[in-house]
């Protein structure tokens, strides 16, 4: 079996293909659906045999709907006296990603509702989205909107919002068991290094060597796809042959931080375990923390109706660096060392799996019950648990994405994830560390919503 000195000779033209792999794809207008995304997977098949598949708009997956795709040409707004305010051709971060098409004339006030800034990071553009609820709007720096001058403004938005298709890249690397490893990473922001596109240079990277290796007991499937939607509408046609027995999500893995490793839903998952020793074993600064459902695509996966064992492993995860979401997650923002490292833990993580060693097992603190009368405790059931339900059109979830935080709906997600008949409200509270009451306001709304039932007593865990 190859050692990581077997690579060590190509570690340099490794790193100097992930860069480069960045560096050609930056620019592009990465979102959902569209032409920039298709772009970006073309770019990704240029050197990985991966299959491109187009979902149509319309197609029912799981509780979601695939939207309507959206493209777009140029965007900008001119000031009073036609001067340059902003302009997509510049960057494209400063167009919300799913803005509808306008083209008007209107007053400073009319327009300030439009406008997305960083009051707390005024020189840099905010990323934000609005997938799932018509809008339009721009981001710029906070130090130019404060300057803005009373007077007519022209604005500009030409872009599309059609039935077309959702893409995604996939590819199966085949070994001696059908037991798959999964390997996801999302490819739908656009110009942003680090959250987006080191996890889909790392992730490529490592595809190429396993297609260079003939003695794989597991088989490696990568999914390169667009966030949440993505992952459930691979789920949804996927649901009735998953082999999953290991998996992670990478994303955020050019960064100089340290190595961060969030659980999967079990806790005690072999991936889990396998991660963690080969973390102490390599010595690098790291942290593991509890799985929490909300984050990247592993949410999808360690929904109750699926519990997969599947972790994130990243450096610094999303929310906790000042230029995530933000112009300032360019291209100097990550280091090709920074990616030759991740590289090389991952591969770490895939030969450990390969050596099928049995690992001590910790205690699972997932199934740690919290000392309370459980006969009189108050069990649901989830009645959508299968990836996510989308709070979205339910008026449970905020409609402007892109922001690090959405405590609001926390205590939704934490019912839902945890509502499988065999843990109560007190469970999920010492779980969550989120206070009894907002969980049970939470799950008022989602028995409103029919996304949860109340049950008379706990049911019998799901044995895996």
């Amino acid at each position: 079996m190859p050692n990581d000195a077997s690579f060590a000779i190509e570690r340099p033209l490794r790193g100097e293909r992930m860069w480069g792999f960045i560096e050609k794809v930056f620019p592009i207008c990465r979102s959902i659906t569209g032409d920039g995304l298709r772009q970006t997977l073309a770019a990704i098949a240029d050197d990985l045999p991966i299959r491109l598949h187009e979902v149509p708009t319309g197609e029912r997956v799981l509780d979601w709907v695939v939207p309507k795709e959206w493209n777009i040409r140029q965007a900008w707004i001119r000031g009073p006296g036609g001067e340059e305010v902003v302009d997509f051709a510049n960057h494209n971060l400063h167009v919300v990603s799913y803005s509808v098409p306008v083209r008007a004339e209107m007053s400073l006030s009319k327009l300030r509702p439009h406008l997305y800034s960083l009051p707390e990071q005024p020189d840099l553009i905010p990323y934000r989205t609005s997938y799932y609820r018509e809008r339009w709007g721009f981001c710029l720096p906070h130090r130019i909107l404060e300057d803005l001058p009373e007077g007519t403004y022209e604005v500009l938005i030409d872009s599309t919002l059609e039935d077309g298709a959702l893409s995604y890249g996939e590819i199966l690397i085949p070994g001696q068991l059908e037991d798959e490893v999964l390997l996801s990473c999302h490819a739908c922001h656009p110009s942003l290094a680090n959250d987006n596109l080191s996890g889909l240079a790392v992730c490529k990277s490592l595809a190429e060597e396993l297609l260079e290796r003939s003695d794989l007991r597991y088989s490696y499937r990568f999914l390169f796809l667009p966030g949440t939607i993505g992952a459930i509408t691979w789920l949804a046609r996927n649901q009735d042959r998953l082999r999953i027995r290991h998996g992670l999500v990478a994303a955020n893995l050019g960064d100089s931080g340290a190595f961060h490793y969030k659980r999967s839903r079990r806790s005690d998952a072999v991936i889990d375990r396998t991660v963690e020793h080969v973390l102490a074993e390599t010595g690098v600064e790291h942290a593991i923390e509890e799985f929490v459902p909300f984050g990247y695509d592993e949410r999808q996966y360690c929904s109750p109706g699926f519990d997969l064992p599947v972790g994130c492993l990243t450096r610094t995860p999303w929310g906790r660096y000042p230029e995530y979401h933000t112009s300032a997650d360019n291209l100097d923002f990550v280091s090709t060392a920074a990616l030759l490292e991740s590289l090389d833990l991952y591969r770490r993580v895939v030969n450990r799996l390969e050596e099928g060693l049995d690992l001590d097992k910790r205690v699972p603190s997932v199934l740690v019950k919290t000392p309370h009368n459980r006969q009189e405790g108050r069990f649901y059931l989830n009645l959508a648990p299968k990836g996510e339900p989308q709070l979205g059109r339910r008026g449970l979830y905020g409609s402007l994405g892109g922001d690090s935080g959405r405590d609001p709906e926390m205590a939704l997600l934490w019912v839902l994830n945890m509502s499988d008949g065999s843990h109560d409200l007190a469970d999920i509270a010492a779980r969550s560390a989120i206070e009894l009451p907002r969980l049970e306001h939470a799950a008022a709304a989602l028995v409103e919503a029919g996304l949860l039932e109340l049950l008379s007593g706990p049911k019998p865990a799901a044995v895996r």
